[in-house]
């Protein structure tokens, strides 16, 4: 590219992956579990809104206060998921396991049990932990 190209064709701005945020009915309940699951520290609370991690330039997760938040009903289509996380996990059994105890929930059907299973966070978002990611 020339000098006289570069300097008339518009620069392209640098995107980074900064947080995925989950609607919700209770963010700083929902935040709870998620603190534990991954260890992330609250970088910012409100009624209305935590977020966690996100320093030195990593992703982070918010959880935003929905006043007519309606649970997902995955696997039943009735109110979908919207999106979901895959979780990296070196032992689904522990994993599950852990996650359980920490008032995760594991609904029926499960896919692909060996190689990855869906769980229920406490506000009904489903996450898939998996020794693939």
């Amino acid at each position: 590219m020339t000098k006289e190209t570069s300097s008339a064709s518009p620069s392209v701005p640098a995107f980074r992956f900064a947080a995925v945020t989950f609607d919700c009915a209770d963010p700083v309940e929902l935040s709870r579990f998620y603190v534990e699951m991954f260890g992330l520290p609250v970088a910012y609370s409100s009624d209305d809104f935590v977020f966690l991690g996100g320093k030195d330039g990593a992703a982070g997760l918010g959880f935003n206060r929905l006043a007519d938040y309606r649970r997902p009903t995955w696997p039943d289509p009735a109110q979908e998921k919207q999106a979901h996380i895959e979780v990296g996990v070196d032992d689904l059994e522990a994993a599950e396991a852990r996650l359980i105890a920490l008032g995760a929930t594991k609904p029926e059907p499960q896919p692909q049990p060996d190689r990855w299973r869906v769980l229920l966070d406490p506000a009904g978002h489903p996450f898939c932990i998996t020794t693939f990611v």
